[in-house]
């Protein structure tokens, strides 16, 4: 047999190196998954992101630990997200508002959606849902927009927040009927649900995931929904079309980003799982029993549509003369 030679005995310790290199690197997820939701618990985007984190983990052993940042529509989640360490081990379940509305709402943004962050997989959309309070003497929305229309600015209108999709869902629908509320904003739909309660404040707005389980329990009053079609868990509920004012539709779409210097193929890993995720009859039952539609998709389409809808709210920020600080 002939003697290796040096350069072969160095060829080959190379290679036993970076097999065992290759060996010993943790695979990801090699600890818990941060995932920041910028509204308090037991809202919509809060149940969305539980009820798929919970999903994923069943099926691949991972762990997702969920952090409720709520603040300033939003925006105070998503920028710890934006300024995490970029290794894959912190996301955020962005929505509509601090991804599309934010950048022309507020003058100083901390963050930009298209330079900061990086889009996993849009996972869920849904419309919103315009309620009263069970005692309200409003039993439709014609009888608010009547009241409104008679006394403008008498009817407090409360949203999750400034510069949320049901905020300006709201500003749309008063453009569009032509009437005044006055704006009652809150950090996210628990206070807001018990004021509401309470009667402190005459009309709410935000997504059906949210407000879906007061509902059913009798506890709200729902006037009116801003899908395009009447949905299925509440099929009494007419929309707003139905209810004179035909075309209007709009709704809040989720999605998972992550900080933007995130590897390609973590993002992808994520994006797979979540999509693995969404094909779950179970997941897509209990996000359909929530009135939010399973969506998925891959990172390029979810950057597209954050790039469209950055336009289309744009203009109705500027038609409704909304700006913030």
């Amino acid at each position: 047999m002939k003697a290796i030679s040096r350069r072969g005995h160095l060829a080959i310790a190379g290679i036993l190196l970076a097999s065992a290199t290759a060996h010993a690197a943790p695979q990801y997820p090699s600890k818990p998954i941060r995932v920041i939701v910028p509204f308090p618990a037991g809202g919509g985007t809060d149940i969305i992101a539980r009820e798929v984190t919970t999903t994923v983990a069943r099926s691949t052993g991972w762990v997702f630990v969920v952090e409720n940042k709520p603040g300033s529509g939003g925006n105070l989640g998503v920028d710890a997200a934006a300024k995490a360490p970029a290794d894959g081990y912190t996301i955020a379940l962005g929505q509509t508002s601090n991804l599309a509305i934010n950048p022309s709402l507020y003058e100083r943004l901390p963050y930009d959606p298209l330079k900061d962050l990086a889009p996993i997989s849009l996972i869920a959309s849904a419309p919103l849902v315009l309620v009263t309070h069970v005692n309200s003497p409003y039993k439709t929305m014609k009888d608010a927009i009547q009241s409104a229309r008679a006394k403008p600015g008498s009817l407090n209108f409360a949203s999750p927040g400034n510069g949320t999709v049901a905020h300006l869902g709201g500003e749309q629908l008063q453009g569009t009927a032509k009437v005044k509320f006055t704006h009652v904003p809150y950090k996210g739909a628990a206070q807001a649900v018990n004021d509401l309660m309470g009667g402190q404040v005459d009309l709410y707005m935000a997504s059906v995931p949210t407000l879906l389980g007061h509902i059913k329990n009798n506890k709200l009053r729902p006037l009116a929904v801003t899908s395009s079609k009447r949905l299925q868990d509440l099929p009494q509920v007419p929309t707003v079309a139905e209810s004179g004012y035909p075309g209007f539709e709009t709704a809040t779409w989720f999605g998972f980003v992550a900080p933007a210097a995130t590897p390609k193929e973590i993002v992808m890993r994520l994006n797979t799982e979540f999509n693995k995720a969404l094909k779950s009859p179970a997941l897509a039952s209990k996000l359909n029993e929530q009135g939010a539609s399973v969506l998925g998709g891959t990172p390029e389409a979810f950057t597209a549509l954050i790039k469209q809808d950055i336009g289309r709210w744009a203009a109705v920020i500027k038609a409704s003369g909304t700006k913030l600080d």
